[in-house]
């Protein structure tokens, strides 16, 4: 019995590592660009902004009510994920209170003349909050895997989706920033471990704590903080280095995206 429940572990963290890796898949995309494109870090941060508010509002917030709504009922578990969001929202802004931003003097700058300070801020702090975002993505996919392979498989593929415009996003402000694909990939690899980590302390520390309130708690401050994230940081930053309509297209393009993905997901799981 033991060697079984061991080897389902292993199986959970192995399927956890591997969504986990998707995020390096989309860092590596930044391989192919052989020069910087200015149109190119604009459509990608709008396709991440897009996809980041997307998932935010369809899944990560219902992820939070619908646990909310197992550990009270409907009305309370509707109101508490609304909170937590918002709470979200504020923490990241008060985080982004006390960090300096330099948006006043990039806005006197043509687009040419890079700030690489703003661009790799932008990078970072998309880094912490998709890695935080990770960590309970990490943690619901292992333990879904754990109770059953058939309902973590098809949890790990869409997390995987997701993660690959999320490495797009850490890496492309990296990679612009300093122009070295290994510090892009790296950046995309360190949050990629997020997910394997989550696992890690999801089954050796926060097992006998974890409860429907604390993963609502959970999914709802990471949805507000990715979907102020996206709105402050990415697209403000791809529309300014924009030529054209790309933030637009690259919005709704990760909307559509993330939608498709997910409709696909529903109809094949």
């Amino acid at each position: 019995m033991h060697t079984i429940l061991q080897h389902q572990v292993w199986i959970a963290f192995a399927v956890t590592f591997l969504a986990g890796l998707a995020t390096v898949i989309g860092g590596a995309l930044v391989l192919f660009f052989k020069q910087p494109s200015y149109r190119v870090l604009s459509f990608g941060l709008a396709f991440s902004a897009g996809a980041m508010v997307y998932v935010s509002l369809t899944e990560i917030l219902n992820k939070s009510i619908q646990s909310f709504s197992q550990a009270f009922d409907a009305k309370y578990g509707f109101a508490l994920g609304t909170f937590a969001f918002l709470f979200g929202v504020i923490l990241v802004l008060l985080l982004d209170r006390f960090v300096p931003n330099p948006h006043e003097t990039i806005e006197q700058q043509s687009s040419e003349d890079i700030d690489q300070r703003q661009l790799m801020r932008t990078g970072l702090l998309t880094l912490f909050a998709i890695t935080a975002h990770n960590l309970p993505e990490g943690l619901a996919t292992f333990f879904a895997t754990l109770e059953s392979p058939t309902l973590g498989a098809p949890l790990a593929v869409a997390i995987a989706i997701h993660n690959i415009p999320e490495g797009v996003a850490i890496a492309l402000p990296v990679y612009m920033a300093t122009g070295r694909k290994d510090l892009a990939l790296g950046a995309s690899f360190v949050s990629a471990l997020a997910e394997p980590l989550g696992a890690a302390l999801g089954y050796f520390i926060l097992a006998p704590f974890m409860s429907f309130s604390v993963y609502g708690a959970v999914f709802g401050v990471i949805g507000g903080v990715m979907v102020f994230l996206a709105l402050d940081e990415l697209l403000p930053t791809a529309k300014r280095y924009a030529k054209g309509h790309e933030t637009v297209y690259g919005l709704v393009t990760g909307m559509a995206s993330l939608a498709i993905s997910l409709v696909i997901f529903k109809f094949v799981s």
